[in-house]
């Protein structure tokens, strides 16, 4: 007994060594800062802080409906119940590296013409076992664990773009109410100019061709109208999508001028290396840790397998006695070696395609490098320059309503013609319309810097122990 047991401890020490490549994370993917130039405003840090979300949206009714969309949106639902079940594989996988162990017992009568008797046994036994001495299971076992891993990254990616939909479609339905209102200023102001034109039609002052002038303006705004009330009905279904549940109205905003200026400023930073906290990278990263095991487990089939079945089991002509003296026992153990002598190739197959599998796995980690490099670089390049934009587009939108307003007067006056009145409130109303896009897309461009920044700064990167659980 003494030396089963010390051959078993042997082989369990031995066990566990991993032939998987030992990981290293990628390098070069994108550069080692963001850009710089015209288009860019210089840096506030070197490194990104963390980021609270209520730092950046500071408006209750965006945050409250944030809060009900964390809870009710359905892709979240999916999102979790694939994390669960990444763990459940995940632990399943886990259970092979340890034993199982199965129990029964029976109670058998015998009665002839001479005598009866009755016998009861019970056994603990040992099923085949692999003893992981090349690290298969283990292997297999990373694999799973990196793949959950995966998941739930995944998981955090998805909430950050939910973010992200709601508070840019909350900015959507105040831009349209705001273009709304516009659209409803503009039809009533076409509509009383509508009865000053007929008015000096009638009197002989204006022409036919002012008149109908006139009515084109008010049909265009009456258009406008129209079209605006479809858009804020869209925007309310489409955070209602989102949300998951009915939105109340005291959560929707008045205005793009009064919503924008609810959205705070993300902190910005030279160094690429926060791009290893967003999520979506975060999960490629996790998957490529899963393909390099895989390759582990691949290699490790190609070894030997060796496993271990036993049996303890007892027998006694009385319950009572069945675990006292009187019982007797009886303890078995056996030890098997296989080895595929011929399998056609398929395991360095397998080996092969597991190879290939890390390579694509690198190649996707490597794009989602690229990718949050691109999309935090267009970020940047957008706000270096949106406020300049801003700032101009204001401006217009001033100058064009003195212009409109002078030219009003000089018409109602009858020192300028219908067509110069008729061409600045034109202008007035493309500039208005231009300005609130633009305070729309200043809004946005701060929550897109959120986003593809990685939101909330929480989650470390792939290496560090922090992530790991």
């Amino acid at each position: 007994m003494k030396v089963r047991a010390t051959v078993l401890i042997a082989a369990l020490l031995a066990s566990g060594c991993s032939m998987a490549p030992k990981y290293e994370r990628p390098q070069g993917a994108a550069p080692a800062s963001f850009p710089t130039g015209d288009a860019y405003e210089a840096p506030s840090n070197e490194t990104l802080p963390a980021i609270d979300r209520a730092t950046i949206f500071r408006d209750t009714r965006l945050l409250g409906l944030m809060e009900q969309a964390l809870t009710n949106n359905r892709d979240l639902r999916v999102a979790a119940a694939n994390i669960l079940r990444a763990r459940a594989q995940f632990r399943a996988q886990r259970a092979a590296l340890l034993p199982e162990l199965d129990a029964n017992g029976q109670a058998q009568r015998v009665e002839n013409a001479a005598t009866s008797a009755t016998t009861f046994s019970s056994n603990l036994s040992v099923p085949a076992w692999e003893i992981d001495l090349f690290g298969r299971i283990q292997s297999l076992s990373t694999e799973a664990q990196e793949r959950y891993f995966a998941s739930e990254a995944t998981a955090r990616a998805t909430r950050l773009a939910l973010l992200g939909d709601v508070a840019n479609a909350w900015l959507a339905y105040a831009a349209d109410k705001s273009l709304l209102t516009l659209a409803q200023n503009t039809a009533d102001s076409a509509n009383k100019t509508l009865g000053l034109v007929d008015a000096r039609l009638k009197g002989g002052i204006a022409t036919r061709a002012d008149y109908a002038q006139a009515q084109t303006i008010l049909a265009n705004a009456e258009s406008d109208l129209a079209r605006q009330k479809t858009l804020v009905a869209q925007d309310l279904n489409l955070l209602t999508l989102l949300v998951g549940a009915t939105v109340d109205p005291q959560y929707l905003p008045e205005s793009i001028e009064q919503a924008g200026a609810t959205i705070g400023e993300p902190p910005t930073a030279t160094s690429t290396e926060v791009l290893l906290r967003r999520p979506d990278v975060l999960s490629a990263e996790y998957n490529l840790r899963a393909a390099n095991a895989d390759i582990g487990a691949a290699r490790a089939a190609l070894f030997p397998r060796i496993s271990l079945s036993g049996l303890l089991g007892l027998a006694s002509g009385s319950l009572e006695g069945l675990f006292g003296d009187a019982g007797r026992s009886a303890l078995q153990g056996t030890a098997a070696a296989s080895y595929p002598i011929f399998r056609a190739g398929a395991g360095r197959a397998n080996l092969a395609a597991s190879k290939a599998s890390r390579d694509a796995a690198l190649a996707t980690y490597e794009k989602a490098i690229q990718t949050a490099f691109r999309e935090v670089s267009d970020a940047l390049a957008r706000r270096g320059t949106i406020d300049d934009q801003l700032g101009a587009d204001t401006r217009r939108a001033t100058a064009a309503g003195e212009a409109f307003n002078i030219s009003d007067a000089r018409y109602r006056g009858g020192i300028d013609s219908f067509l110069v009145n008729l061409d600045s409130q034109r202008s007035l109303y493309t500039a208005q319309k231009t300005l609130v896009a633009t305070r729309l897309e200043a809004a946005r461009n701060r929550v897109a810097l959120y986003r593809t920044l990685g939101g909330d700064a929480l989650t470390p990167a792939a290496d560090e122990p922090a992530a790991a659980r």
